[in-house]
């Protein structure tokens, strides 16, 4: 890995550079993904927009599961790969994070311009007048409906999900919107199945086409959403490094390809490039 690393460390030295983050950045918060070595996929099949908006025993059954799980999510720390982005950040290497991830832990870390692809888990939208609430609002609300729900979380999935049994989701009360009192309320994240909007993806791109170059850290990039950038980069000749544990669908496209822990290789190319250590260490 030592000349991988090497040529890394040159990439990001020269500034100018872009983060594209996925799942596997926050695994060493506790957070599972759901393709890396602590992945999920196989065993778990992620709520669809589609499932979510016309099936209310699939939104009941999202709810109860995701009241429960999301508490991980809000628990949860940044780790030593967000510090050292934040590092490399505020030492005027990396001008701007777009992540995947719902979780903020990026902005937890003391990153800035981050632009957040997915949305965030800790905030609620009201899918018929737009209104916008804290998921901490929402908890207190649930809780109030709910005062006798109990249930035994048998496991936590990447979206703050978690696997119950029939018998305890029939159990719990779904609540509408506490603004109009009748819509549809709606973690304000991007489902499967559901489309990120276009500004966003705008912003994402324009990003990438100011960059010198592409950092994908922690994503597997199956999926288009984040894989595009990759596209994009390439196509402008514009270099890709890819640090994941494991293969992804991007190393084709890709200048530079290191597999190793982000917890790990990230302080130390940190500490590498101009002395940008981890913010808060």
């Amino acid at each position: 890995m030592t000349d991988s690393f090497e040529a890394l460390r040159a990439l990001v030295a020269a500034g100018g550079v872009v983060v594209l983050s996925g799942a596997g950045l926050s695994t060493e918060s506790g957070i599972p993904d759901y393709r890396g070595p602590s992945g999920v996929a196989r065993r778990h099949t992620p709520m669809t927009f589609q499932a979510f908006t016309r099936d209310p025993l699939a939104r009941r059954r999202y709810w109860a599961r995701s009241h429960l799980g999301w508490r991980l999510i809000a628990g949860a720390a940044p780790n030593a790969g967000h510090r050292a982005v934040a590092g490399l950040q505020h030492a005027g290497l990396v001008d701007e994070v777009i992540t995947q991830n719902v979780d903020g832990l990026h902005g937890v870390a003391g990153s800035t311009s981050v632009i957040e692809l997915h949305g965030r888990l800790d905030e609620v939208i009201c899918l018929d007048c737009g209104n916008l609430t804290s998921r901490e609002e929402l908890d207190r609300r649930l809780r109030e409906a709910n005062p006798d729900f109990v249930a035994q979380v048998a496991a936590v999935n990447p979206d703050g999900d978690v696997d119950l049994p029939d018998e305890q989701v029939a159990a719990f009360r779904p609540v509408d919107c506490g603004f109009c009192g009748t819509g549809m309320l709606k973690p304000d994240v991007v489902f499967f199945g559901e489309t990120v909007p276009p500004q966003r993806v705008a912003r994402c791109f324009a990003a990438v086409e100011r960059a010198r170059s592409l950092l994908v850290l922690g994503s597997s990039l199956t999926v288009m959403s984040g894989r595009r950038f990759v596209i994009r980069a390439a196509k402008r000749g514009i270099p890709v490094a890819i640090v994941n544990q494991g293969p992804t669908r991007g190393d084709g496209h890709a200048t530079i390809c290191v597999d190793a822990p982000l917890g790990v290789l990230l302080p130390e190319l940190a500490g590498r490039v101009g002395g940008a250590a981890p913010v808060g260490v």
